[in-house]
């Protein structure tokens, strides 16, 4: 037989059954799918796959060991305009001007992932909230910035193209508060096996309103699972990158509207098995901001300059647990206004550093009420008690018993200009130790840091630049004429309307 034969009969055979030696190599994504699942105020240790031992997602949790799972994940503020419009940006809320607030506006100007995708031939849409609340037109755009809206994947499907790439955000309102009378007793949730934080009292209502929280994240796995045989049936799984993540912390005392973890640290699960080695777990300290840059360079785009955010690519390509990238090692969050609840909507500023063991905060406005002005509290949900929130009523009711009154202090008292936790002695960040002599070096060089990188990404905040979101439209013109629920009038002794506006 001659050589030339020999050699061609290898190379067949080689092809056919492969060299008998490598592992086959997982497969380069050519301009992949995006979909992005997220929920909708939750913290990132609600879920089976994040450690909860009573809450059941078992179809989450089945992607985490499938893909990546973001240990250190955080949005970048405890609020979900500003988090959402961090996310689409890929820059932090204080370059945003009147984008730092919640219900208020994004200016135009400010480029998202979601357009420059659609015009690199993506079909892009989104279905649920996307960017908000608030009003997008108020700031020059004709569409909502998460794309063209939709009312089920189904028919975002059906006029998908042939071979085009898209990107489709789920925007679910689960686990948002109202949650659903009698949810956690349809779901059969043991009241007894939850875990309550230290920061919120142990009692029937609190666990019942945590089980109600858990059913509604339960419904939220259920959505997941429908998206993901969506995906199966339509053939495009394997060239579909799946982001299961949520917007922000959970809407309780010390959670939503804070800068503690409860209120800025987030799931975050990424997986696209054709693609990338699954099983693993990132300690890396990461931002929803993150997906931005992410999505681009999976996309074949350039990252824009302006972008503060950097993409996650070369971590998930990499095959690594643990910390891969080491200059990652702390996240920046921030807040302005949430809700109109302070006298002619004052907001509340704030910015936050969180690196492995510790947690620094600077209260820009601590003369005024972190959780919104007395007797509403607006700053913790329901923002005007005009629907069920068992814990707030509970704390509120009872605030001056001794044994309720630290839950109070904790939630909605007044708090000092800078907060200092030591992680490794206080993971649940109950005690301040900013004026303790013990840490002032520690303090003083995560204030630096801090400052370091706010002067960097050009905070107004550092560089004495004007703050547009001071004074900026809030769209939801009833919050500044609360009128509380009957039950929370009764259980507080509160009057029927309240006015924030002179």
């Amino acid at each position: 037989m001659k050589l030339t034969h020999i050699f061609l009969l290898v190379a067949l055979s080689m092809l056919l059954f492969g060299d008998g030696c490598t592992e086959k190599k997982k497969t380069e994504p050519s301009r992949p799918n995006i979909l992005l699942l997220m929920s909708d105020n939750q913290s990132w240790n609600h879920l089976g796959s994040y450690g909860d031992p009573v809450i059941r997602t078992p179809n989450i949790d089945k992607l985490a060991e499938a893909g990546v799972r973001f240990s250190e994940a955080y949005c970048a503020a405890p609020s979900c305009t500003p988090a959402r419009a961090a996310m689409l940006t890929g820059q932090e809320i204080w370059r945003l001007e009147e984008g730092a607030n919640l219900w208020g506006t994004l200016p135009a100007k400010f480029r998202v992932y979601t357009d420059m995708l659609a015009e690199a031939g993506y079909f892009v849409g989104f279905e649920g909230k996307g960017w908000g609340p608030g009003n997008y037109k108020a700031g020059g755009w004709d569409h909502n910035p998460g794309g063209t809206k939709y009312e089920s994947f189904e028919a975002f499907l059906n006029d998908l193209k042939e071979d085009q790439p898209f990107c489709y955000w789920f925007s679910s309102r689960n686990p948002h508060r109202p949650y659903n009378e009698g949810g956690s007793k349809k779901s059969d949730i043991d009241l007894n096996a939850i875990e309550v934080p230290p920061y919120l009292p142990d009692n029937e209502d609190v666990r019942g309103d945590i089980a109600d929280y858990y059913a509604e994240i339960e419904v939220f796995d259920v959505e997941v699972d429908k998206f993901i045989k969506q995906l199966h049936e339509a053939g495009l799984e394997d060239n579909t990158l799946i982001v299961v993540c949520s917007d922000n912390g959970w809407q309780m005392p010390r959670g939503l509207a804070n800068l503690y973890d409860f209120g800025t640290k987030v799931p975050l699960i990424i997986t696209m098995p054709a693609f990338l080695k699954g099983g693993r777990v990132i300690d890396d300290f990461v931002s929803l901001n993150d997906l931005a840059p992410t999505f681009l360079e999976l996309a074949g785009l350039p990252v824009p300059d302006y972008m503060t955010a950097k993409s996650l690519v070369g971590m998930l390509k990499s095959g690594k647990s643990g910390v891969i990238e080491p200059e990652r090692s702390f996240v920046v969050t921030a807040r302005e206004r949430h809700a109109f609840c302070r006298k002619n909507g004052a907001g509340y500023g704030g910015r936050a550093i969180r690196t492995k063991d510790f947690l620094y905060i600077r209260n820009y406005d601590s003369d005024r009420w972190p959780a919104g002005d007395p007797p509403l509290f607006g700053d913790v949900d329901a923002h005007m008690l005009h629907y069920p929130c068992p814990t707030k009523i509970y704390i509120l009711k009872n605030r001056d018993r001794e044994d309720v009154k630290q839950f109070f202090e904790l939630g909605f008292d007044k708090r000092p200009a800078e907060e200092l936790y030591d992680l490794r002695k206080d993971p649940w960040q109950l005690h301040n130790v900013a004026t303790d002599e013990n840490y002032q070096k520690v303090m003083m060089q995560l204030s630096e840091r801090l400052d370091d990188y706010l002067l960097r990404t050009e905070d107004p905040r550092a560089t004495g630049t004007p703050m547009k979101w001071f004074g900026a439209e809030y769209f939801e013109k009833p919050d500044m004429h609360p009128k509380p629920a009957e039950f929370a009038i009764k259980a507080l002794g509160l009057k029927k309307e309240y006015s924030y506006v002179d």
